[in-house]
């Protein structure tokens, strides 16, 4: 990308039901820890859908990195 523009990587997720709370607390550490592993990456982001619109077409979890 010419003029070091950011890239934003965005990950919409869902999970199987059997996928405990203690597994997805792992995913989300080791995204994280990515940002001192991938030079290009500065930041990392995520939560879960909050909307009252119901408009999250199944996905639960939201992931950004930067």
């Amino acid at each position: 990308m010419a003029g070091g523009g950011v890239v934003k990587h965005i990950l919409l997720a869902s999970f199987k039901e059997e996928v405990t709370q203690e597994r997805l607390d792992e995913l989300i550490r080791g995204y994280a820890a990515l940002v001192g592993v991938v030079p290009s990456m500065k930041a990392f982001h995520w939560g879960t859908d909050v909307s009252i619109e119901n408009m999250h077409q199944g996905f639960t979890h939201v992931y950004k990195a930067f």
